[in-house]
């Protein structure tokens, strides 16, 4: 059995014990008043550097604290202000898609008005073939839009291309820089009958031939070629490109010219349509 020592301090004893000491102390203090004034003093000198220094590692923490929840709290605001910028840049991104858009708008709204005996309708190019340039593209308007084989495409300021596919929700277009694009066309203002010949190797540096001039026929650079009246094709009128240069060809009875397009065929997005039919039957 293990022995237990507080079981054997009677608490009378220890309380009398106690009560000493008080009274020996209280005695002390009263008859040593001197003495216990030095100890006093010295204590009260050696524990005022140390509370000192207590209070300026109290200051030094709090404010510790005090800029750990300003830091908190600007991670709170810098984190706010991340998803304000994010949601501002969407905006941005928005408008600017709009803006593009409007733009777009008003490019095919401009060019409708060059052309107002046409009936015409808007539509959106969403592919094309592998070639750098828009020779081959394809719309997103088919049949069930009302579309047709043969049905004349513009661009920028004048004639793009000619509907040769037609499906129920897209058609294909052959652009007039296409190799296999010939167009009847004829040269202002002195209506010299012409043909405009698709050449992807011309395009590439910048323009194409147009053939069949007539040697006589007054024709000047900065001359506008369009759509001729007798074209089985295409509607009259349309702007192809401007002179640029013109060379006699070696048989002596024409000449050639070469025209600067009035499309970009490096990038095209939007296109009009001539829902006006020129024929009945393509071939």
């Amino acid at each position: 059995m293990k022995f237990d020592k507080r079981k054997d301090i009677n608490p009378k004893y220890l309380l009398l014990t106690l009560t000493i000491i008080c009274i020996l102390f209280f005695i002390m203090s009263f008859v040593a008043r001197d003495q216990v004034a030095a100890i006093k003093n010295f204590t009260n000198k050696l524990m005022a550097p140390l509370q000192q220094g207590i209070n300026e590692i109290g200051l030094w923490t709090d404010s510790k604290i005090e800029n750990l929840n300003t830091i908190e709290e600007l991670n709170q605001e810098n984190a706010e202000l991340k998803e304000q910028i994010e949601a501002y840049q969407t905006d941005i991104a928005m408008y600017q898609n709009q803006l593009a858009e409007l733009e777009t708008l008003q490019e095919l709204y401009a060019l409708d008005e060059l052309y107002p005996d046409y009936n015409k309708t808007a539509a959106n190019v969403f592919a094309k073939d592998s070639s750098s340039w828009f020779s081959v593209f394809y719309i997103d308007k088919g049949t069930e839009d009302g579309m047709f084989v043969g049905a004349n495409v513009m661009c920028g300021d004048g004639l793009a291309g000619i509907i040769v596919e037609c499906y129920d929700e897209y058609s294909k277009v052959r652009a007039v820089i296409d190799d296999s694009s010939k167009i009847s066309a004829k040269i202002l203002p002195s209506n010299a009958l012409c043909t405009v010949e698709g050449n992807l190797n011309q395009y590439q540096e910048g323009c194409l031939a147009v053939t069949n001039i007539d040697k006589d026929a007054k024709v000047n650079i900065g001359d506008k070629v369009v759509t001729s009246n007798i074209s089985d094709r295409y509607h009259s009128g349309l702007t192809i490109g401007y002179v640029s240069d013109i060379s006699y060809d070696s048989n002596n009875l024409t000449k050639t010219a070469y025209i600067t397009l009035t499309v970009d065929f490096t990038n095209i997005e939007t296109v009009l349509i001539i829902t006006d039919e020129k024929f009945s039957i393509y071939n």
